[in-house]
């Protein structure tokens, strides 16, 4: 008997990816197929497709995703078939030393959390199969949508762990360089921690209002001098948080500079290139800052969590969702959110159109 086929964006070489025909996954133990409904492209995805990080030839790619448990594996407690689930990126096992140990997105060594879109299939796919199941599905409530739901289990997890790492407490002065969808997410964090002035920069004048909306106190354009103009506005004495969502030079060291004696810099960022920094704006060592960095945290109950903060009105993200595509534009969605054209913010992929006209990569 011939092995049911889906559609999945497979990524073959630098620059090179799309659509194309792959067996749908059979669940192991402890594993479930979920049916994706929605799914989005994500920075890191760019990253891949050009090159920046490494994965191999074949993988589909995405660690975004809503869907509905199709096939439940051995071993699988507490769900059932049809129920509509959250997962992401990072799926812990929750029974290795780095899990135990508080440290989920390393599960099993160093960045070993983050399996899907990376070393395992990921979700711009029809199907995909989650590993770890019992720990890192998160069933939906009823009243809340697929969009309403759809970011929380990547980009704001991750800009929220920016302000936790950063342990922003009430009435900190924050900077958070980078408005993308991270760095917007780390602004509302930082809101919903009780930062009493958020500064928010970036070259976006659009993002800007975004940030505004979502709890910045005042915004900056990146051009501008942002670190002196922070400087200033604090009459010197700096940030106590200072957040780095963008993962270039320009901003990391933007973000030590304006960080007080005793401040935490808190980064997000992914660098795809070494970093150097200021002996001065580290005070020659002696100036007691402390450089965090995240992944963002993975497993079901971080996503009830959030899930929770959507319900009682606390949050909403859709604005974030500023673009939407079916499966087999993926290219056409691709090239928009890489040339950051049109306002793009986040790019929502819905899977399943009837009788989609796919194009298959050779």
């Amino acid at each position: 008997m011939p092995t049911a086929s889906m559609k999945a964006n497979v990524f073959r070489a630098n620059g090179k990816f799309g659509i194309a025909e792959k067996p749908i996954p059979a669940p192991g133990f402890g594993e479930v197929i979920v049916r994706v409904n929605l799914t989005t492209i994500c920075g890191t995805d760019i990253h891949i497709v050009k090159g920046e990080y490494p994965v191999r030839s074949g993988l589909t790619i995405g660690h975004e995703a809503v869907g509905v448990i199709h096939e439940l594996g051995d071993g699988v407690f507490g769900y059932e078939a049809g129920q509509r689930v959250l997962f992401g990126a990072i799926t812990p096992c929750g029974q290795c030393e780095p899990c135990l140990d508080g440290h989920g997105s390393q599960c099993g060594g160093a960045l070993g959390g983050w399996r899907l879109g990376n070393t395992l299939d990921g979700t711009q796919a029809e199907y995909v199969r989650v590993p770890f199941a019992q720990a890192n599905l998160a069933l939906i409530p009823a009243g809340l949508s697929d969009e309403q739901v759809i970011l929380l289990a990547d980009i704001a997890s991750t800009g929220f762990s920016a302000a936790e790492s950063g342990r922003v407490r009430i009435g900190d002065n924050v900077a958070i360089f980078g408005q993308g969808p991270i760095g917007l997410c780390a602004t509302l964090g930082a809101h919903l921690m009780g930062a009493a002035r958020i500064f928010a920069v970036d070259k976006n004048p659009f993002r800007l209002e975004i940030a505004q909306r979502f709890g910045a106190t005042d915004t900056l354009l990146a051009g501008a001098d942002p670190a002196n103009a922070i400087l200033e506005a604090t009459r010197s004495r700096g940030v106590d948080v200072a957040i780095e969502a963008l993962g270039i030079q320009e901003t990391f060291s933007h973000s030590l500079a304006v960080l007080k004696p005793g401040g935490v810099l808190s980064s997000v960022g992914v660098y795809s290139h070494s970093l150097s920094v200021d002996n001065a704006a580290l005070g020659a060592g002696l100036a007691d800052k402390s450089v965090v960095t995240t992944l963002c945290p993975g497993g079901k109950e971080r996503m009830q969590r959030l899930m929770r903060l959507v319900e009682s009105g606390r949050i909403d993200l859709t604005p974030l969702l500023t673009h939407h595509f079916y499966l087999d534009q993926i290219a056409d969605a691709y090239d928009l959110f890489g040339h950051q054209r049109d306002g793009v913010l986040k790019v929502a992929i819905h899977v399943h159109r009837p009788e989609a006209p796919y194009t298959l990569v050779a």
